[in-house]
């Protein structure tokens, strides 16, 4: 005789059984969670528990009523339920910190009878995590604090400038930290490699905000005179009475008020290295003859002194400005132009290479953090997608701002498109809408697109590819890896980028 006749019998077919389960699960996580509710597909609450109703306060919703058929963003700051929904993969364990509160949740997605995701559930699984998961969160702060104090050191080590002697400086970048793997990148790194195996002067042309002293860095740093020294002079930062001493130097005493030791010129002081001079275009006419002749013969006269110094210094130039115009128009010396103009290079401006916005904006992103302490902002994909349709004349210089402007005025770690308008308009840009293809570049028409080669087009549908998972994924690159089915490694490869400890 079987025992126990009077218990209610399992199912004996799978569905059953599963069926049983799922009811048994939710109700468990319903009474033993702090709080549950459900969403559709559209992202609106459609059931709420009683365990959840007591955050509402907290949260500025007076009434279930008014919780209940509102999109979860708009009564849930900071939820990532959204992403389940686009990606219907679940978030188990999250920390979620808002008006009400730091919680530990988890997101999961509901499937239909055909697999697809009709809707999700979010569960908050602790409410209090600072007492409740206090053995953990401590040893989470720990790393963190380790973590940061590394980045702090490293960012330091990178600043700092090693002194070989008086006024000799290092070049403080490489060609990883020009970032970006869009085909106009790949391309103005290509160049400047090649320029930097060779000892003629490089000009580097492009709008103001595009990395060219950051390329001029590089370019040092992969030349034989990587060990020698890196001097940079901005010559529409110096008063023109003044630059003369600043490029030659001044002999001692040479006139009233002058040191009686004299002083070094940056012609000197990069003697065995590079010296890089931005905005060669801002020159004044009386110097540019003096800065052909020393350039020609190797030599330089400092102020108040008879004696020729020689030197041994390999120059890259850079403006923002067209200097063929200036030379047409009389205010730039041909003779001088030629002389720069041997290996020029044209860094491209950011619309150009719009694919590399996710990247930058998560280099910037994390250089803040360092900067400002703080943790690295995390931009939502309708924000990525803003930041990728606009036109950007300041280039990169103004996509740092806007970032950093959005990141100050956040209450949150998240910044969404709607703050990114608002520092848009008040800086006096009008935001252009989001495109499709607001991440990729221009192909023309579809004719001339197919008859360019092979290589080109994939890297150009992979790059794409990237970018598109990336904005979806808000940047992170071990879900846009495992989105594109390849591992973090080919990812990191495929932008250019040096593989880093984190899955961010």
């Amino acid at each position: 005789m079987p025992l126990h006749t009077d218990a209610s019998p399992l199912p004996l077919d799978a569905q059953g059984i599963l069926e049983l389960a799922a009811r048994s699960m939710f109700q468990l996580f319903s009474t033993m969670s702090q709080g549950m509710f459900l969403v559709d597909l559209s992202g609106r609450i459609v059931w709420v528990n009683e365990g959840y109703r007591r955050f509402l306060p907290d949260l500025g919703v007076h009434s279930v009523h008014d919780f209940v058929g509102r999109m979860v963003e708009e009564v849930i700051p900071n939820t990532q339920m959204r992403q389940v929904l686009e990606t219907g993969q679940p978030v188990l364990v999250d920390l979620l910190t808002n008006k009400a509160g730091t919680f530990v949740v988890s997101r999961i997605p509901l499937h239909g009878d055909d697999g697809r995701v009709i809707g999700a559930i979010g569960i908050v699984l602790f409410d209090h995590p600072e007492t409740t998961l206090q053995p953990l969160i401590a040893k989470f702060a720990q790393l963190q604090r380790e973590l940061d104090d590394a980045r702090r050191e490293l960012a330091a080590q990178r600043s700092r400038l090693p002194v070989a002697g008086p006024g000799v400086r290092r070049a403080k970048h490489t060609f990883a930290s020009f970032v970006g793997a869009s085909p106009a990148a790949t391309e103005v790194k290509r160049q400047a490699r090649r320029a930097a195996q060779s000892q003629s002067p490089v000009l580097l042309l492009g709008e103001t905000g595009t990395g060219k002293e950051l390329l001029a860095h590089a370019i040092h740093a992969a030349s034989t005179r990587s060990q020698g020294p890196f001097v940079s002079v901005n010559i529409a930062a110096v008063p023109d009475t003044l630059l003369e001493a600043e490029f030659f130097g001044v002999a001692p005493g040479a006139y009233t008020g002058a040191s009686v030791r004299g002083r070094e010129g940056k012609f000197k002081l990069a003697d065995g290295g590079t010296l890089f001079l931005d905005e060669i275009g801002d020159m004044p006419s009386n110097l540019q003859a003096k800065l052909l002749r020393a350039l020609q013969e190797g030599e330089i006269e400092p102020l108040g002194s008879n004696q020729l110094v020689p030197f041994d210094v390999r120059v890259v130039a850079a403006t923002s400005r067209d200097l063929a115009a200036l030379v047409r128009d009389g205010l730039f010396r041909e003779d001088l132009f030629y002389r720069l103009h041997v290996l020029p290079i044209r860094v491209p401006p950011l619309r150009e290479r719009r694919a590399d916005i996710p990247a930058l904006v998560e280099a910037l992103a994390d250089d803040l953090a360092l900067r400002n302490g703080i943790a690295p902002p995390e931009l939502l994909p309708d924000a990525l997608a803003l930041l990728g349709a606009q036109a950007w004349r300041g280039n990169i210089r103004e996509l740092r701002n806007v970032l950093e402007q959005a990141a100050m005025r956040s209450e949150t770690l998240t910044v969404d498109a709607e703050q990114l308008r608002q520092v848009l308009r008040e800086s006096g840009v009008e935001p252009a809408a989001p495109t499709p293809d607001a991440g990729g570049a221009s192909t023309g028409d579809d004719g001339a697109a197919l008859l360019r080669p092979l290589a080109v087009q994939v890297a150009e549908l992979e790059r794409r590819a990237i970018a598109a998972a990336l904005s979806l994924h808000g940047g992170n690159k071990l879900a846009t890896a495992r989105h594109l089915g390849i591992s973090r490694a080919t990812l990191y490869e495929r932008m250019g980028q040096p593989l880093a400890n984190t899955d961010k």
